[in-house]
């Protein structure tokens, strides 16, 4: 071999040395992933105060219609 090959085999070794010991000593290149895990209990006692307040949304509507002060009117579309 000539003494460029060895040269050029020699940079190629000393590259390869210096990646495998930055995985060896540093082997994470990027930041850990800090996910948000949803908090299930949470969401369910916030769908239950939902759930609450269109039962007594529901309950007053009940009330009007069952009591008899409502009053409907037609109007027409004269245009038509």
């Amino acid at each position: 071999m000539n003494t460029k090959t060895n040269k050029l085999l020699t940079a190629v070794v000393v590259l390869q040395a210096l990646t495998l010991a930055g995985q060896w000593f540093n082997p994470t290149y990027t930041s850990n992933a800090n996910a948000q895990v949803p908090d299930g209990g949470a969401q369910r006692l916030q769908q239950l105060e939902q759930l609450r307040d269109i039962s007594a949304k529901l309950d007053r509507i009940s009330a009007t219609l069952e009591g008899g002060k409502m009053q409907v009117r037609v109007m027409t579309d004269e245009k038509k």
